[in-house]
């Protein structure tokens, strides 16, 4: 969870009367944190806020805002290289569920550079990202790159 992921979910807050942020379970992905530690890195930042749920799931993203009401799927958009993939994304998944839109948000111009890739890097080599994620994720990337 970046800065401008939050940036995102606020973004989202303010166009729907609630905003699931879901994770999704790839075991094919070797992401950094468990399932579990994502879960909760989110339910400490944007988990708080009103009209946002934090769920999980695993198989397709369309199946699973069907099966929650969803009518929409947000997606952040920060350069034009984000494009191609997520409008790929975007068409596919409407052939698979007509019914759910993709909406693009874009974050505020100064997270536009953030990834999460990246900031995973500088963590990696010791470098502060303080200005890149909240406290509690920050905090959390210094413990998984000094076990």
């Amino acid at each position: 969870m970046t800065n401008g992921h939050l940036d995102v979910v606020e973004r989202a807050r303010k166009l729907f009367d609630e905003v699931i942020v879901a994770v999704a379970d790839n075991d094919e992905k070797q992401p950094l944190f468990s399932l579990e530690e994502r879960l909760n890195l989110l339910r400490a930042t944007v988990g708080k806020a009103d009209n946002v749920r934090i769920a999980h799931f695993d198989g397709l993203l369309v199946e699973f805002a069907m099966e929650n009401q969803a009518r929409a799927v947000i997606r952040g958009l920060r350069a034009v290289s984000d494009f191609e993939f997520e409008f790929q994304m975007a068409l596919m998944n409407r052939k698979l569920e007509s019914g759910v839109e993709t909406i693009f948000l874009m974050p505020k111009e100064e997270y536009s550079y953030l990834s999460s890739r990246i900031i995973k890097e500088i963590a990696r080599l010791g470098g502060n990202v303080s200005n890149f994620v909240p406290p509690v994720v920050a905090k959390a990337l210094a413990g998984k790159f000094t076990e």
